[in-house]
């Protein structure tokens, strides 16, 4: 868990904007490893909000658990803007939610490359009967739990702007390269 009170008092937020809406979330996460969904749940009332989340942290896991195509993996590589896509996808698909997030990337200290570095990640939202947004993060190297506690906070972020509760502002002021795009 991430002892985080500035994202808890998001958290609280955004379960009452959620609970006020009559909407419910869920989560699929791979690098994050579940911290969106137990930041999410350690807030009291968030059971009427959370309706599931889903750690799919192998390839296997996002194809068995969400349907995300193992072709698709192939392709482009789990840490891809299409696997976001179609990991929020999958999460809305196999849940009873109404939105759904999703985060996939690279915390280090390994496993990086030229092309996809230590801390890029992708994220995706999907919104029942909606457009699938994406959002790419680099977040430099910062060390694997920055980047975790960062892309908690971006997943955040989303579904805040996705329940009108604010638009996105950068944590902590850093200039934090972000590509948003939506189908």
């Amino acid at each position: 868990m991430i002892a985080d009170a500035a994202l808890l008092a998001r958290a609280e937020a955004l379960v009452r904007a959620y609970a006020a809406a009559a909407k419910q979330i869920a989560t699929a996460e791979s690098c994050t490893g579940g911290l969106v969904a137990g930041l999410l749940t350690a807030v009291p009332g968030s059971s009427v909000v959370v309706e599931r989340g889903f750690v799919t942290y192998s390839n296997e896991a996002k194809a068995e658990a969400i349907g995300v195509p193992t072709d698709l993996i192939v392709a482009h590589g789990a840490v891809s803007e299409p696997v976001a896509r179609a990991m929020a996808e999958g999460a809305l698909g196999a849940s009873r939610a109404d939105i759904a997030v999703s985060v996939t990337g690279i915390a280090g200290p390994g496993g990086g490359s030229e092309a996809k570095p230590v801390g890029l990640v992708h994220f995706g939202l999907a919104v029942r009967g909606g457009a699938t947004r994406h959002v790419e993060r680099r977040f430099g190297d910062p060390g694997r739990a920055e980047i975790r506690r960062l892309s908690v906070a971006e997943a955040l972020a989303l579904l805040e702007e996705a329940v009108g509760l604010h638009r996105h502002c950068e944590p902590d002021g850093e200039a934090i390269q972000r590509r948003d795009s939506s189908e």
